[in-house]
């Protein structure tokens, strides 16, 4: 008897985390990074202490994730209108995965920095000396970026509508990158005003309004500088 109880409380467990898994993003997003992280530890010469600090930080952001799941379902059971405490608790418990996720940023950061740091200088020098790797990078980060806006805005679709948009955002991203790699005027002036006929059929066609061109446009100008200057 004790044996199959012990089996349930396993099967219950285990429901439970799958259960976070499925029903959580945040949960899936913490997943996603332990198991690259775990991954890429392969490749280090970690301590065993290291590698356990890895493994506790893990944990302790998948648990808390999990706690803040429970809490926040059995809110959502017992308050069905709105109350200020519900929403405090809720806060508190979301509180709890914010710090978890820094501490393992700040751990990541004092454990894999030394081993990464020279990768990364060796990576940042070719970068520099390929215009055409950093153009890519600019127009995926713009990209990304603007995706992640338009749910924030909760409007359109990634490529179509909403703010802002997309396509002005990665023509204009294009037009600035052309001018890093070109210096020549001539050739920008080509690239902007190409840039231009993109967000004015947006406008014309009625699928974007005025602001959502200009802060789009305006959006992959600054992305793309900013990702040029730092590289």
């Amino acid at each position: 008897m004790k044996s199959r109880n012990l089996i349930d409380s396993f099967n219950y467990a285990i429901d439970g985390i799958l259960h976070a898994f499925k029903t959580q993003r945040n949960m899936k997003i913490h997943f996603a990074i332990a198991i690259l992280v775990l991954f890429f530890c392969l490749f280090l010469d970690l301590s065993r202490v290291e590698f356990v600090v890895i493994l506790f930080t893990i944990s302790l952001v998948l648990i808390s994730e999990m706690i803040n799941t429970a809490i926040e379902t059995t809110i959502d059971m017992m308050v069905k209108n709105y109350n200020p405490l519900a929403k405090v608790a809720k806060n508190v418990a979301a509180g709890a995965v914010l710090i978890s996720a820094i501490n393992a940023i700040l751990v990541a950061y004092l454990i894999f920095f030394d081993r990464v740091n020279p990768w990364t200088k060796i990576i940042l020098l070719k970068l520099r000396e390929s215009p055409i790797h950093i153009t890519v990078i600019s127009l995926l980060v713009v990209v990304f970026l603007t995706v992640i806006l338009k749910v924030h805005f909760k409007e359109g679709t990634p490529m179509r509508g909403g703010m802002p948009s997309a396509h002005s955002a990665i023509a204009f991203a294009t037009a600035t990158a052309i001018t890093f790699m070109t210096a020549n005027a001539f050739i920008a002036t080509l690239g902007f005003l190409l840039a231009l006929m993109v967000a004015e059929s947006r406008v014309e066609g009625k699928i974007h309004s005025f602001s959502q061109v200009f802060f789009g446009g305006l959006f992959g100008i600054l992305i793309t500088v900013l990702i040029f200057q730092i590289i």
